[in-house]
C-alpha cells in the first residue's frame, strides 16, 4: 500500500473501527505566561471576529506568546496614559499626601474613564 502524504511527513493513525484516524498533536509553547484582563479581551476579540486568526495563532502555538505580548503593550500604553491625565487634572503626590480619600476618588474615576473609552479601541 502506497504511503499518504501524511505517513511521509511522520505522521501516524490510529484505527478505530473501520477508520483510521490521524493521531494530531498542538505544538506546545515554550512556557505558559501570564494574560491579563487586556490579553483576554483580545482573546474573545479574536474568537468573535477573527476566527481564522485565532485559529492560525492557536494552531500554531503562538496564541499565548502572542496575548502575553498584546497585554503588556496595552498596559505600558494605560499606564502612560494615566499619568498623562494625572498631570492635565493636577492630580499630584501632593494630592495624595493632604487628602488621600479624594486622591483615590480621582484616581479611581480617571482610570474607569480610560477603560470605557479603550473598550472599542483595543480591538
Amino acid at each position: 500500500m502506497k504511503k499518504t502524504i501524511f505517513e511521509e511527513m511522520g505522521g501516524t493513525y490510529v484505527r478505530c473501527g473501520d477508520y483510521f484516524i490521524p493521531n494530531l498533536t498542538l505544538p506546545e509553547e515554550e512556557e505558559p505566561r501570564f494574560v491579563g484582563v487586556w490579553g483576554q479581551r483580545h482573546l474573545q476579540y479574536l474568537k468573535e471576529y477573527r476566527r481564522n486568526v485565532y485559529l492560525d495563532l492557536m494552531m500554531s502555538g503562538r496564541l499565548n506568546s502572542y496575548l502575553v505580548d498584546i497585554e503588556e503593550q496595552a498596559q505600558e500604553r494605560f499606564e502612560r496614559i494615566v499619568e498623562q491625565m494625572k498631570q492635565a487634572q493636577g492630580i499630584t503626590e501632593r494630592l495624595k499626601a493632604d487628602n488621600a480619600w479624594e486622591w483615590v476618588g480621582r484616581m479611581a474615576y480617571l482610570r474607569q474613564r480610560i477603560i470605557i473609552q479603550w473598550k472599542g479601541e483595543l480591538k
